[in-house]
């Protein structure tokens, strides 16, 4: 992505609880309070962490813009060393020095469910700060944001179906979903129902007996990116598509939630130049998010949210039009849109 647009704050601290590196990476607040979901997970190294969190967090920037939300980019990591054993009372300290540190920052970062947390967490950040979203409903949140994640995705899917092969509809179409979990398991359910032929795969065997049993077939994780399909869904971890990798790919639409599927923006002409068009993660993963900021932010009622998701659909068209009229890539016409929107800002 550019770099035209540095971070603006980045806080690491060592919780006082728990004594696990804590990060904020708030890349901007452009276009109004930096949101980012709050990611769990072992690194080898608290500065591969931190890593994570700058790149995440300038992706985030880029997801609200694209998506019309008046909210700017950040990310919170905490970082679990290789041998930390995460037992319930450390992640309870984590989550409460979280929480202080949100809201030491007085509502200009706000936080949601990531890799390695969920609503229930976000229930105890928000003891100390209302800026925690998709806590469980009883609790005032919007619940699990997999769902809307999933209908964004599929918006997505069927514009870049549209453009890729002339008709929206996936019906008898090959679709390879990699990464079987609640996001990517939505996904394959609502391709299922359009009566598409869905392959899935997971790094988890056990995941194998599901989709079976679900009348899916089922791919090793290694040959995902080769198996026959007319589209692929990344849909787990980020940094699947690379030069080493995109020679493999079989698919010619690419569209999934997956973060940082590239492992270089270079990568996305290296797709052009193989007749793959790929809509950026940040564009096609922006349901749940706009969800749960639609209801929980801007009063929007479930219909309204929902339908804000749909509009995902209309969004890739206009950037796949954009690409194509202009003679560049999804990626960069992506970038056009959400730099002329922050650009806006400028004063």
């Amino acid at each position: 992505m550019s770099q035209a647009f540095a971070h603006e704050e980045v806080v690491v601290r060592r919780g006082i609880r728990s004594g696990l590196p804590l990060i904020i990476a708030v890349h901007s607040r452009a276009l109004g309070p930096a949101v980012g979901g709050c990611r769990l997970r072992r690194y080898d190294t608290w500065q591969d962490g931190l890593a994570d969190a700058l790149r995440l967090s300038e992706a985030m920037t880029f997801k609200a813009a694209v998506a019309g939300l008046d909210f700017g980019g950040g990310k919170t990591v905490i970082a679990l060393g290789k041998e930390t054993e995460l037992t319930a009372q450390l992640r309870e300290a984590a989550l409460e020095d979280l929480g202080e540190l949100i809201a030491s920052l007085g509502g200009s970062y706000r936080t949601g469910p990531d890799i390695g947390t969920g609503p229930q967490d976000m229930v105890v950040l928000k003891r100390f700060s209302p800026y925690a979203y998709c806590a469980p409903e009883e609790h005032g949140g919007t619940g699990d944001s997999g769902g809307p994640t999933a209908t964004g995705v599929l918006a997505a899917l069927r514009a870049g179906a549209r453009h890729v092969f002339g008709d929206a509809s996936c019906a008898g179409r090959t679709v390879v979903v990699s990464g079987f979990g609640s996001v990517g398991g939505g996904i394959a359910a609502g391709l299922a129902a359009e009566g598409a032929r869905v392959v899935v795969s997971d790094v988890e065997p056990s995941r194998k007996d599901a989709a079976l049993a679900r009348g899916y077939g089922w791919v090793e994780p290694d040959q995902a990116l080769s198996a026959p399909a007319d589209i692929f869904v990344p849909a787990a971890v980020g940094g699947v598509l690379g030069e080493a990798t995109v020679p493999r790919l079989a698919a010619r639409l690419v569209v999934g939630p997956a973060n940082n599927q590239l492992t270089d923006e270079s990568v996305a002409d290296g797709l052009a130049g193989q007749g793959v068009v790929w809509i950026p993660d940040y564009v096609a993963g922006a349901g749940g998010i706009l969800y749960a900021l639609s209801r929980e932010s801007e009063g929007y009622g479930h219909e309204a949210a929902h339908k804000r998701v749909e509009g995902i659909g209309d969004t890739v068209s206009r950037l796949l039009d954009l690409a194509r009229s202009s003679g560049v890539t999804p990626l960069r016409a992506a970038q056009q849109i959400a730099g002329t929107r922050l650009a806006s800002t400028a004063r």
